[in-house]
């Protein structure tokens, strides 16, 4: 990896870093989660290894245009980053969910199979399609989102509420979560704990059980 890509990423996670930074503080659970992910970040050093970039599909130029008032810090810092990224998707197509296979991407700056290696904790960022709905799954990490640019209906269990740029959602571990977005796409930093090896799985949005 060149000098200039080690750079270019450091930034990135420098901003997302502060970003999460930024949630009110609080009592709250969500606040709390980011302030533990925060701590297990700061102790992951070293310098990025090399990955494979990937594709980040076609919401992120958009994304980053909507970012540039909500969170110009991250934008500056993620455009020229963008194609050093490892970008992945991997989600077949679903009948329920048009375009997922498409329209979702996700990307990790720290995490177990990321630039900085961590079986502790994860930090990436989620972009997902306009008119995009992201079926119900679950997984075994703590996990929480901090939105950037984009509107999204967040689904938590049998809870729904529309969320935007700069609140905060928290999934406690096995918890349901679903998103469905808007006209505008949807660009959020997220943040796993706990058990973050295992993968995600779809599941029955009231029941949490596997689908």
């Amino acid at each position: 990896m060149s000098a200039d890509a080690v750079a270019r990423l450091s930034a990135l996670r420098g901003a997302l870093r502060r970003e999460i930074g930024r949630s009110p503080s609080g009592a709250d659970a969500a606040s709390a989660e980011l302030a533990h992910a925060t701590t297990l970040i700061d102790a992951v050093g070293g310098l990025p290894e090399p990955q494979t970039p990937g594709e980040p599909g076609d919401a992120l130029a958009a994304s980053l245009t909507l970012a540039v008032r909500t969170a110009p810090d991250l934008a500056a810092s993620l455009r020229p980053a963008a194609a050093d990224l490892p970008w992945r998707t991997g989600y077949a197509a679903r009948p329920d969910a048009p375009g997922l296979e498409r329209g979702l991407r996700w990307v990790e700056l720290v995490g177990p199979a990321a630039p900085w290696r961590s079986d502790t904790v994860c930090l990436g960022l989620l972009l997902l399609a306009p008119g995009l709905f992201y079926p119900p799954h679950r997984h075994p990490a703590v996990e929480v989102y901090r939105l950037v640019a984009g509107e999204a209906e967040w689904t938590v269990g049998s809870v729904t509420r529309c969320l935007g740029p700069g609140e905060t959602v928290l999934h406690a571990s096995g918890a349901a979560h679903a998103m469905r977005t808007g006209a505008d796409p949807l660009l959020a930093i997220y943040t796993w704990t706990g058990d973050v090896a295992t993968a995600s799985i779809w599941c029955d949005a009231k029941t949490g059980s596997e689908d």
